[in-house]
């Protein structure tokens, strides 16, 4: 019997799930087993898994599972070092040219285990089968637009937390707004036509913003792009991958700009690939921005788990946009598993 394993999270200031009690239940129907731990974070109740036919694990106890088992879960692992052994289901942001995913891959290696990373979940086409980039350019827009009205201040953007839902964000976005003596900022965001620019758009555009939007048609130069400098904000929503122009160049934090916020939702600072390599590492959730030049400023935030922000709204949707694809774990034989296997052994077969 095809055994899944939803483990916690261990990552600070995560609290979303891939699987909810709903999801649950349906696979519990196909006759897959589904052991969900407890944990101490996750923003849907044990409650629901129980009811659903789940079997209820220790916090933190996946290690211990069975060989068998696909261990799921979304962010990182702890990075301990030790052999990963079992098949897991995650974001393992190791395919990209990220100098910190080759340890990851390592580790599975040395215990012979499989990473279907959850990026490389993909169709036939080509396009992925779930993906978490609405809420991600939601919060992403929201946390940039504090760091500008931060800036408005004459602060650097303090801690951001997890709200209740999107209508609290916005009552909270809209008071600090509107407390300034200034007009709402000017934004870019590139890559508009996809999930995360519009999530992006549909946030600056809910708190009054205008908003330019850009896709491929208009990035097909490969830059230079001076109209970026000309706006207050500017959100980059493009995933870095072989050929993506450069958008905000270092000579650019010398220039002459209106541009003084931008928001690397992508957030691949350590890729060979980093369209805003105006900055080098993430920010997070209790220093959201990086104060990267000082006359005129210019901030980066630059979260790597932005949807976690909202984490019922984006755990909701992201379920629902996976489930049709863990149905079919009792068959990892074709399809989208045997796609996202090809990916791991291609980027692991030479460490």
């Amino acid at each position: 019997m095809t055994h899944l394993w939803v483990r916690a999270e261990q990552r600070p200031n995560e609290e979303r799930v891939g699987l909810t009690p709903e999801g649950a239940k349906a696979l519990v129907e196909k006759g897959i087993r589904v052991t969900v731990e407890q944990s101490s974070v996750r923003a849907i109740g044990l409650e629901g898994y129980i009811e659903a036919g789940c079997e209820i694990a220790a916090e933190n106890s996946w290690p211990d599972a069975s060989r068998d088992a696909i261990i799921f879960g979304l962010k990182e692992l702890p990075e301990d070092g030790t052999p990963l052994p079992h098949r897991h289901i995650m974001f393992g942001h190791a395919f990209k040219g990220q100098h910190s995913g080759v340890a990851l891959l390592k580790r599975f290696k040395a215990g012979g285990g499989t990473l279907y990373d959850l990026e490389y979940l993909v169709n036939e086409t080509g396009r992925r089968v779930a993906a978490f980039g609405y809420w991600a350019g939601y919060a992403g827009a929201a946390v940039t637009l504090k760091s500008w009205a931060a800036q408005q201040r004459s602060e650097i953007c303090g801690p951001v937390g997890v709200y209740a839902g999107k209508d609290a964000l916005l009552s909270d976005l809209n008071a600090e707004l509107d407390a300034l003596a200034t007009n709402r900022p000017t934004a870019i965001v590139i890559g508009a036509m996809g999930r995360v620019g519009t999530g992006a758009a549909d946030l600056l555009e809910a708190m009054g913003c205008s908003v330019t939007k850009w896709d491929m048609a208009e990035t097909a130069t490969g830059g230079p792009f001076p109209q970026i400098l000309a706006h207050d904000l500017f959100l980059n929503c493009i995933f870095a991958r072989p050929g993506t122009p450069v958008f905000v160049p270092k000579a650019a934090l010398a220039a002459d700009r209106a541009l003084t916020a931008i928001g690397d939702v992508a957030c691949d600072p350590d890729s060979d690939y980093n369209p805003v390599p105006v900055y080098d590492r993430a920010t997070t959730w209790d220093a959201p921005a990086l104060r990267v030049a000082d006359s005129p400023v210019l901030d980066v935030m630059a979260i790597d788990n932005l949807p976690s922000m909202l984490p019922v709204e984006s755990s909701e949707d992201y379920a629902a946009q996976l489930l049709e694809t863990l149905l079919t774990l009792d068959d990892l034989s074709g399809g989208v598993w045997t796609r996202a296997e090809a990916d791991f052994i291609t980027h692991s077969k030479d460490l």
